[in-house]
Formats: structure tokens, sequence, C-alpha cells
């Protein structure tokens, strides 16, 4: 099967920079080519990347994109040449893979492949447009419910299915050895709830702290989807009103760098409010794979791989979430070893079912049967 993946004009390929999609996506690309398929990457031209090289069997091709910016009607408009570009590098495909705004109305429906739709945001009524597609494949059931209701007359072509794990879960979990530390991983932006778990974080007794460490890890450029700088100052200014420990730390690409944060930290924080913007959490179903416990929000996406109770918790209350965060926070600090023990292990057990290997074969189930059609 010839199959062709383009990305977006912002982020490189491989994820340097970042980007759950990319990382996705690069992680399916060379397991589909593991596996005997031809798999041509498309990509952002990146300062330190070559135009085309082969990467584990995946042939990389990459044009010029643009950084990101704030401005949501901006970034269509400076992804259109980039996509323009692609059309042009683009080889003749069985299934061709994207999430690019531009690329299911300027492609042609069939030459580089059966429009293979990645819906991995928030979808805001551009699927209507989107009539060549043959398959709208979204990460959670939630956005899937959201995409029947703006596409009800092409319901049969969605179909779920999730973000793979971009490695292999740690091969064993003793929750005794981990440090005492939650970890968010994500981007610093207002969005994901920071500003309101540190507020929550610094009103905790020192007693219930007892030795425990807030770590947050993340881009906060604005190129790189972050607050800017105003913010992450403003976050600095906010942790040092307590003598609760709070470490900020420069965001990491590499992902056995990232993974071996997780494997030291107890707990894993996500509480991003981020209703039209969080359509699955990969950081938190990594986080899992590497035992952590892991604290969200209510967002109905992290219900597809998070059973409340049994392999994590929930904050909720959106009115009052620095509340909420708070009043968790203390719950979960003073719970036994071996309750935690138990908890981290039902994380661990419930991430393999996203091991690569897994989800590729669902991905490929799906793509013959496409052109069987």
């Amino acid at each position: 099967m010839k199959i062709n993946i383009l990305q977006g004009a912002f982020f490189p390929v491989p994820p340097i920079k970042g980007g759950a999609i990319e990382a996705s996506w690069h992680a399916l690309g060379k397991e589909f080519s593991r596996q005997g398929h031809r798999v041509t990457h498309i990509s952002k031209l990146d300062c330190n990347s070559s135009k085309s090289e082969i990467i584990d069997g995946v042939n990389h091709l990459r044009v010029r994109g643009n950084n990101a910016v704030k401005n949501s009607l901006l970034l269509k408009v400076l992804e259109l040449p980039y996509v323009l570009r692609a059309r042009k590098e683009m080889p003749v495909g069985d299934i061709l893979v994207t999430h690019a705004f531009w690329a299911p109305l300027l492609f042609p429906k069939v030459k580089c492949g059966l429009q293979y739709i990645h819906v991995g945001r928030y979808p805001k009524g551009q699927l209507k447009f989107y009539n060549k597609a043959a398959r709208f494949q979204v990460p959670t059931n939630s956005i899937s419910n959201v995409c029947r209701k703006q596409i009800s007359d092409r319901g049969q072509r969605i179909k779920t299915l999730p973000y793979p794990l971009s490695w292999k879960p740690s091969s064993q979990i003793d929750f005794n050895q981990k440090k005492k530390i939650i970890l968010y991983a994500g981007r610093i932006h207002p969005e994901k709830g920071i500003k309101e778990l540190i507020d929550a974080w610094i009103n905790i007794s020192e007693k219930n702290i007892n030795c425990w460490k807030l770590r947050l890890i993340g881009p906060w450029r604005e190129e790189q989807g972050g607050g800017g700088k105003k913010f992450l100052d403003e976050l600095k200014n906010l942790a040092k009103k307590s003598k609760n420990p709070v470490e900020f730390k420069n965001p990491i690409f590499d992902r056995e760098l990232l993974k071996s944060e997780m494997e030291n930290a107890k707990f894993f924080i996500y509480p991003s409010q981020a209703a039209y913007g969080e359509t699955f959490g990969l950081a938190v179903l990594e986080a899992m794979s590497c035992g952590c416990i892991p604290i969200v929000s209510e967002l109905p996406c992290f219900t597809d791989f998070i059973t409340f109770g049994r392999d994590g918790f929930c904050v909720g209350e959106k009115r009052n979430i620095t509340n909420s965060i708070q009043k968790k926070l203390c719950e979960v600090l003073i719970l036994s070893e071996s309750n935690l023990n138990k908890i981290a292990l039902s994380a661990w057990n419930r991430s393999k079912e996203y091991e690569l290997e897994k989800v590729a074969k669902m991905y490929l189930d799906d793509f013959f049967l496409l052109l069987q059609k």
C-alpha cells in the first residue's frame, strides 16, 4: 500500500519542536513502513532538517512552512502556500492522511490517495466543505459526536481511532521508587489551567505538601503554541508567593528524556480548560504508560482511556477549578502507598491498549477497508 502523510505547516517531523499530532503520525508512519508499506511523509522544512531523507524506511519530504501565530484566521492564510507546495511534491498514493486545513479542498480526490482526514482539533464547521473525504478519522468518541452533528449526512464516513503511544510502556512499575513529584508536561498556556493549578498548589498547607514538588515542563513561546513570556512571568511571580516548591523546566522534545521525567513522577496533572481545543490528551496517556497516576479536568476526551477512581482522578467544578484542584490534591496526597500503587498499576495496564503496533493495525485495517469499496 502507498501511504502519504501530510502534516500542517507549523511543526517539523520528526517532532523536534513538539506537536502531539506530528509525534503520533511520525510513529505511525514508521510502523506502517516496518509492516511493508511505502510511506511518504511531508512536513515543514526546518533549519535543522534536509529537504528529503529516509528515516526508518519512511521517505521524508519537506517544504517551506511558517511559524505559528495566535490568530486562527491568519494561521489558515499562512498554511495555504505550504499546502500548494506540498501538492507539487506529493507522489501518487493509495491513502492520503492529512490534518492540514486546505488539503481536502486543494488536493485531487484520488491521485495522491483517498483523502483520510485526521480531525486532530475541535472542528469549527469546515468539515462540511470536505466533500472529497473518504474518511473523517477522530481520536475520541466526544469529537466523533461533534462531527456527527456537523456532517450528519456523512456519519458513515466518521471513524474513531485513537492516537498511539509513541514509545513502549515502561517494562515494570515500582511506584515506591518514584519521587514525590506532581508533573505537568504540555504547553504553558492559559487554556491549560496552569494558573489555577499553581494558585491551588500554593494555598495547600505545608503539612499536606510534606516534601511534594510541583514540576511544570513545556513550551511557553507563542510560536510553539505557548502563552508567551508575559504569561510565564506571571506564573513564576505567582509561585513565589508560597514556600510550596514549584519548578519550571524548559520544554523537552526528546521523547526518551520526557519519558524519564514521567517515570520519576508519581502523579501527572493536566487540568486543561480547553473545551474546544482538547481532543485526546496524549501526554496524559503517555504518563500513564510510565506508571504516573493522572489527575485531569472533566473534559470528555479523557474518559476514553481513564475510568475515574480506578485509573486516575478528575477535578470538576468548572466554576471554581482552583478550589477543585486544591481539594483533589489534598485528597490524593494522603492516600496510602498501597492504594496509590493499585491505581498506578491500573493506569499502566490501561495504557497498553494503545501500544503502537496495536493502534497501527487499526489504521491499516481501515485503510484496506476503504480501498476495497
